[in-house]
């Protein structure tokens, strides 16, 4: 599924067809250039899933949890400052992924033989000042 736009209103709407797109898959792998977008469009996406807190980027924790609706729990990693994978082991990522909770990967590039399937994968570009998002089930 491939969605492009440019406004941030917008991105409301792409929330919710990746909400559907994923049917029952809980882990989605979001891949973009540093800037693209990830971070400002997984707020969006977690408001979509019914988090009413402040979502920041847990570039510095790694990971970050954010309650969602009765008994959901929203997990936001942020890979880029890994070094290795063991780290993300360490973290007790294998855990969060079989945790059938929600679990938004920013830079998942950095722990690839980690990533289960199924998954969803995004794709994130920015094209003559549009935002393309491309989905796909892995």
């Amino acid at each position: 599924m491939v969605l492009e736009g440019k406004s941030l209103e917008w991105l409301d709407e792409v929330a919710d067809a990746l909400i559907r797109f994923a049917g029952d898959v809980r882990v989605i792998a979001f891949y973009g250039e540093m800037g693209a977008g990830k971070t400002t469009f997984i707020k969006r996406l977690c408001s979509r899933l019914g988090v009413q807190g402040p979502v920041t980027s847990p570039t510095f924790s790694i990971v970050n949890e954010y309650p969602g609706p009765p008994g959901n729990k929203i997990y936001h990693f942020d890979f880029y400052r890994l070094k290795h994978e063991r780290e993300a082991v360490e973290i007790g990522l294998e855990e969060y992924l079989e945790s059938s909770q929600w679990c938004l990967l920013e830079w998942p590039e950095k722990v690839l033989n980690l990533l289960p399937n199924p998954r969803i994968d995004v794709r994130i570009m920015v094209v003559d000042g549009y935002r393309r998002f491309e989905f796909s089930h892995v």
